[in-house]
């Protein structure tokens, strides 16, 4: 009997172990990919999963749960994982490699990189889960590569309904390639313009980037698709036109260079037409008698002052004589703009003024949230301006001059109440809206890095909702977990059963000796 139970004891406690084993193993067990990992955090973002420290399952997480949830490995030292695995890392002031869910890393924080300079990270209990430029809030200090994590080295890469194609560890971009017979062309982003075939899953030819560029120069003009590095007979017919519209001043010398790329973005924005400096099927504009040309400062006060001489009416010299300074002044207060979800140097500066005022409680951050939304409102109103909530420049004129109202006594007690009551109904004070754009330059909010940010997100809400791989990856933890304590649960009892029977048959046993003696 005392063997027995010594079995059973061994039985049971391999069992445990097996248990914390198999439990343990799940999360980096699973097939985990940069570009899953990059995809995982954006539906982490676009859901507005919420910020709890210690969280590591998908709806709330902090900044290392964040990626624990999807891929496992060391939660409490990502960074040091990597440099004693060996895994490659770097510092993001000398660059960050063109990869996908790559890890980002600063003291008592990480994020995933996305693509395209911009990341998401678990930030705090009043932001959540953020996504914005590399360069935004955070001011991260190395990239790594995560250990539970596996990085392409070449190859085919699908992130967010895009393919994407890797050599030497990154993804290529503005260039082309000839795969198993076929021509493939990607923008400045890495997206490919098409679908690969099933028979393209690696490269077919081991020669260098520059003989893969020089014969993507040939098969690009032979299709119609023209870019930088592109030369031909084609390339010279694009300058040409390109001069004849006002849009290039260089040499027509057929070499697709920078200067012709950029003259066809210009003619691509004024056109209206998406701009990424590749003359494809939009080249049929730059050829049509609609095209339109490029028209300079110079050439509009020449149309002006036409059709003001046909008309015979003289231009007052009040209007035609405004200085070059006043005039690039006036321009960039037209664009100066800031409202909810922007980030920026310059709206702390508005918060702080709105603070001094009286119209803001919060602490400046730089994040023009609800709050900061309410309070130019407030002034607005007060001081007799369109309540919209956008600090434009005549807001921001009026809220840096010395006639700014500020708020008054009485309102802002009111303000201060409903906030308070606010804050007893549901917990918490509204928090600032999520950081979804990158930093915004003091004159030009609406920079390119801010529309890659759209348009990345929005390819993340259609993306996502075919990527049932990677919810499965991310919700499997729970999944084995809880199978695996349901299995130990039926093993200890099993065993107590067993254990119980044999102690009252010898219970019994010893009963019947007793009574017979």
């Amino acid at each position: 009997m005392k063997a027995f139970k010594k079995v059973l004891s061994i039985i049971m406690v391999a069992a445990v172990v097996a248990s914390i084993c198999v439990i343990t193993a799940i999360p980096s067990g699973a097939a985990c990919t940069g570009a899953g990992l990059a995809e995982y955090a954006l539906r982490a973002y676009n859901e507005g999963w919420s910020y709890v420290w210690g969280g590591s399952s998908p709806g709330a997480v902090d900044c290392s749960g964040l990626i624990w949830s999807y891929c496992g490995g060391d939660r409490t030292s990502m960074l040091s994982d990597a440099q004693a695995n060996g895994r490659d890392w770097g510092y993001v002031s000398s660059g960050i490699p063109r990869v996908h869910g790559l890890g980002l890393s600063r003291p008592g924080h990480v994020g995933v990189y996305i693509a395209d300079g911009m990341e998401v990270d678990a930030r705090g209990d009043d932001y959540g889960v953020c996504y914005e430029s590399i360069g935004g809030y955070n001011n991260w200090d190395c990239w790594f590569k995560l250990t539970a994590i596996t990085y392409p080295e070449n190859g085919w890469e699908e992130f967010n309904g895009d393919s994407y194609y890797y050599e030497d560890g990154e993804y290529i971009v503005d260039t082309s390639r000839t795969i198993d017979g076929v021509t493939y062309y990607f923008d400045s982003t890495g997206a490919c313009s098409s679908k690969p075939s099933s028979s393209s899953s690696s490269s077919s030819s081991s020669s260098s980037k520059k003989s893969s560029s020089s014969s993507s120069n040939t098969a690009s003009t032979d299709d119609g698709y023209l870019r930088n590095g592109s030369q031909g007979s084609k390339v010279e017919k694009l300058q040409q036109r390109l001069q004849e519209l006002g849009y290039y001043n260089g040499a027509i010398d057929g070499d697709f260079g920078d200067l012709t790329e950029q003259a066809f973005k210009l003619f691509q924005q004024t056109a209206g037409l998406f701009v990424d400096g590749i003359a494809g099927n939009d080249a049929d504009i730059l050829y049509s008698d609609d095209a339109p040309a490029y028209v300079t400062e110079e050439k509009l006060t020449k149309k002006a002052e036409t059709e003001l001489a046909d008309t015979g009416i003289e231009e007052e010299a009040t209007e035609a004589e405004i200085p070059a300074e006043e005039a690039t002044e006036e321009a960039e207060e037209t664009i100066l703009s800031y409202s909810l979800g922007d980030y920026a140097d310059e709206v702390v500066l508005i918060q702080e003024r709105l603070s001094t005022l009286g119209y803001l409680e919060a602490q400046p951050d730089g994040s023009f949230g609800e709050q900061t939304e309410t309070a130019v409102k407030d002034f607005q109103n007060i001081n007799d301006l369109v309540e919209t909530g956008v600090v434009d420049a005549v807001t921001y004129e009026i809220l840096f001059s010395d006639d700014a109202l500020e708020m008054p006594v009485d309102e802002a007690k009111a303000d201060t109440e409903k906030k308070d009551t606010a804050a007893d109904n549901s917990g918490k004070l509204n928090t600032p809206a999520k950081v979804n754009s990158a930093t915004t330059p003091s004159t030009a909010p609406n920079t390119e890095v801010e529309k890659k940010s759209a348009a990345v997100t929005s390819k993340s809400l259609a993306g996502v909702t075919n990527s049932v791989d990677v919810q499965k990856n991310a919700k499997s933890t729970n999944y084995e977990f809880l199978l695996w304590l349901a299995i130990m649960i039926v093993v200890m009892l099993i065993t107590f059963t067993i254990v119980f029977t044999v102690e009252k048959k010898k219970q019994k046993a010893a009963a019947r000796s007793r009574r017979f003696y």
